[in-house]
């Protein structure tokens, strides 16, 4: 209410101004921010009116003096300075910026821009936490450390439900909401490091980590430019950062602009480009930050780094870097080959927050698979809130959740479709997913694209019979796998593992690397400090990154904080070296022990600590229509968490390596030797091994939530089918009797053992094996019961 008053004053004020246009003098040919039809841009068009600015739309998001026809006064005076009639006169070249709109988009969305300092996005809690365990858990579990001081709204945004869900959710999982966030502490000096090396996290965390929040512009790199704040997402940017449009003004050789000037959003806003017309958020605005860490964006299409250049272009050229790697291109996620979009299935609560402080991703996402999938026993709205999102270890039961109709008035301002059939789904917490409509036994999904998919859930899929056999065994026969595994667990075909973080941090050449998060505390009207010169902003240090090897196939398993099995990969694998203002080494490729912070139920926590390396659970976002083959989980000692061939390849890594000409005992001949792959001290197993067999936990797995975990000792052996083959072979072909017959039958009878022919002699054999105990046990069971019955008759 107070925001709509002071937009009134803010009217009238301008309205006795009488100012005359004169931006699209300069500016002509520019492209209108949005459809001059559209409800948004004929909003403005009438605030731009009762300014005394008609025609001229741009003051009510830049603010300027349009009356002014020099570029310098026309780029000074702003909606505040009509306002308050006095300097100083301001400009907004940045509307979308945190720092200022406020002034800007919250005019129409204050409860966006109101939550978005809480945003996830923004606070970036849940990878500076990440960081600092790596770094020997300067935080323990708390999430309180993000990129700005800060505390919760008094209410969060969203149904009476999902308010009272979430509010719940935080009791149970305080060290994962926090209610206030403080800024990390700043930069250390070369001298502070000589002091204390671990400090050496912060300059980490500032140089390299913290780009991606949106409260700065990131990193100018291809595929890494995009806007600030609001703009972070609502503008578009192409990978080389260079503009398409049609401004005079913009220079089109200089990288750092938006494609053209207009606003991306919803299926109702149309951008135009080059003659061809989008609706949505386009995923490559999503992979500018959500390429690194977990790798969600550039994975859910397909892509997966490689060290290699190729393949080559008509000139001759290897690969040119993405966001600085290259890339192989593997099986796409089925929702993206669909035509879906980040935005068709996140829903606003994912991107823009509710207001309240989430410490990582599984507790500021609200969705699961279930939400529009359900399960083979029950359509999405036939399941209880909370379904797979238990952090629990029991399937969460109680009520049908149902659908909805009504919508609060904040996700009115998006896409809603004008037909809602028999209402929208419900997420797992409680809000509407204004994408998802019921109609009958389907689900009808309203894209951002425009296009519309019409869905069949599992339940009904079971119904018509079209489940492949592997499925029905998998969801419906095995109700383990429905209770206790994430959806993903098995449609994720491949996963980036990135094994072992090799940090290098060097003090010893001065200042050499900026500060991005001190350079987007340096704002002037929305402009951040990194906008102008990252050259003011280097602080002492230089971070440089390698890693021990990459992998993509099936991922190894583990328990993530929903209390659900899910794909696990290398988090913050930290493998820290320091080196001092004076060259030397005050850390050597250490690993942190961290000794009383980790605990596990059905695991051993060993007494000299677990390694701070971490691995964790994730949703790769490459999901395909089959599933995983039940040997990759059932008959693989790196799904038990064991690592890769059960940890067997590499050598112990605790001892150098040293490679010259030797002795056959292997004693070194020259005394000028280098060594090869010097020591990582506490790294006595390969990077991909967790547990071991005697269900000891080696290294962290999750750093965030209760009841992340490697799988405990009773899960384990109820997965673990390794070696299942020598139970008939030990026997086949010769070593019993009636085995040997029946081999020696099918050979004379011209029987082929092929792949379908083996799987149906188990089947037969298994089903034949069960009869006969069965029947066996009933001849027993009335055997005993007829000679019980015929002795206390002879007693008589």
């Amino acid at each position: 209410m107070k925001k709509i008053i002071v937009c009134m004053v803010l009217v009238s004020v301008l309205l006795s101004a009488n100012v005359k246009n004169s931006c699209l003098s300069c500016h002509k040919g520019i492209e209108p921010i949005r459809d001059h039809q559209s409800k948004m841009m004929q909003k403005i068009f009438q605030l731009a009116a009762k300014a005394g600015a008609e025609g001229n739309d741009c003051v009510v998001c830049h603010g300027g003096s349009p009356q002014e026809s020099e570029k310098a006064k026309a780029h000074s005076g702003t909606l505040d300075y009509f306002l308050k009639h006095k300097g100083p006169k301001n400009f907004y070249p940045a509307p979308g910026s945190p720092w200022i709109n406020e002034h800007t988009c919250g005019m129409c969305h204050p409860k966006q821009v109101a939550a978005q300092w809480n945003n996830l996005m923004n606070t970036e809690g849940g990878k500076i936490h990440g960081a600092l365990w790596g770094f020997g858990a300067k935080e323990g579990y708390k999430h309180t450390a993000g990129n700005f001081n800060g505390k919760n709204l008094h209410q969060r945004i969203g149904t009476e439900v999902y308010r009272k869900y979430m509010a719940k959710l935080a009791r149970e999982e305080p060290q994962g909401f926090p209610e206030k966030m403080h800024e990390i502490p700043k930069a250390p000096t070369a001298e502070e490091i000589d002091k204390d090396p671990t400090l050496s996290v912060y300059t980490y965390l500032r140089q390299e980590c913290l780009r991606c929040h949106t409260s700065g512009k990131g990193r100018k790199r291809r595929g890494d430019y995009r806007g600030i704040g609001c703009s972070s997402c609502h503008i578009p940017y192409s990978n080389a950062g260079l503009y398409e449009g049609n401004d005079p003004t913009i220079d089109k050789k200089e990288h750092g602009h938006s494609l053209v000037h207009e606003i991306q959003s919803s299926r109702k806003v149309k951008v135009q480009v080059h003659g061809t017309q989008y609706s949505g958020i386009p995923v490559e605005t999503c992979t500018t930050c959500h390429n690194r860490g977990k790798r969600i964006g550039v994975s859910y299409q397909g892509l997966m780094e490689t060290n290699y250049q190729a393949t080559f272009d008509s000139e001759g050229n290897g690969q040119p870097k993405l966001h600085t790697k290259r890339y192989l291109h593997l099986q796409e996620d089925i929702h993206y080959s669909k035509g879906m979009l980040c935005q068709d299935c996140h829903t606003s609560q994912d991107h823009h927050g509710d207001g309240t402080f989430r410490g990582a991703n599984l507790g500021a996402v609200e969705i699961e698979c279930q939400d529009c999938h359900g399960t083979t026993d029950k359509y999405p709205w036939e399941l209880p809130l909370g379904y797979s999102d238990e952090f629990k270890t029991k399937p969460k039961t109680g009520k049908a959740r149902g659908t909805t109709k009504n919508l609060a008035a904040y996700l009115k301002q998006g896409a809603i479709p004008k037909d809602k059939g028999d209402g929208f789904l419900l997420s797992a917490r409680g809000n509407p997913l204004v994408k998802a409509v019921r109609k009958g036994d389907k689900v009808v999904m309203h894209l951002a694209s425009g296009k519309d998919i019409t869905l069949t859930p599992l339940k009904g899929l079971k119904q018509e019979g079209k489940l492949s056999k592997e499925g029905l065994v998998a969801m419906d026969q095995i109700k383990a796998h429905t209770d206790r595994l994430e959806c993903y667990t098995c449609h994720a075909t491949w996963a980036p593992q990135c094994y072992g973080c090799h940090v290098k941090i060097d003090y010893s050449g001065g200042k050499q690397n900026p500060d991005y998060l001190a350079a987007s505390h340096s704002h002037h009207n929305g402009v951040t400090g990194d906008v102008k010169n990252l050259k003011d902003f280097l602080v002492d240090g230089k971070v440089t990154e390698t890693r021990s090897y990459l992998r993509w196939e099936n991922p190894a398993l583990a328990q993530n904080g929903e209390g659900r099995i899910s794909p696990v990969i290398p988090g913050c694998q930290v493998i820290l070296t320091v080196i001092g203002k004076d060259g030397k080494a005050k850390l050597q490729n250490h690993i942190f022990k961290l000794k009383g912070v980790e605990k596990g139920k059905g695991v051993n926590i060993p007494k000299e600590g677990v390694n701070s390396i971490v691995m964790s659970p994730v949703n790769p976002h490459t999901i395909t229509k089959k599933g995983r083959s039940c040997e990759s989980c059932h008959s693989s000692a790196k799904a038990l968490g064991y690592g890769i061939n059960g940890g067997k390849y590499f050598a112990d890594q605790s001892k150098t390596t040293i490679v010259d000409l030797m002795t056959a005992d292997q004693k070194v001949l020259p005394r000028q030797v280098d060594e090869q792959i010097p020591a990582v001290p506490n790294l006595k197993d390969d990077l991909s091994r967790f547990v071991d067999e005697n269900g000891t936990q080696i290294q962290t797995v999750g750093d965030h939530w209760k009841l992340s975990q490697a799988l405990g000792n009773e899960t384990r052996s109820k997965l673990d089918r390794r070696g299942v083959c020598l139970s008939c072979h030990q026997e086949m072909p010769s070593e019993d009797l009636a085995v040997s017959l029946m081999v020696h039958t099918a050979k004379f009878a011209g029987v082929k053992i092929d792949n379908k022919m083996h799987h149906t002699i188990v089947h037969k054999t298994i089903l034949l094996s069960a009869w006969v105990q069965v029947l066996a046990g009933l001849v027993l069971g009335g055997s005993l019961v007829y000679w019980l019955m015929r002795r206390r008759k002879r007693r008589r």
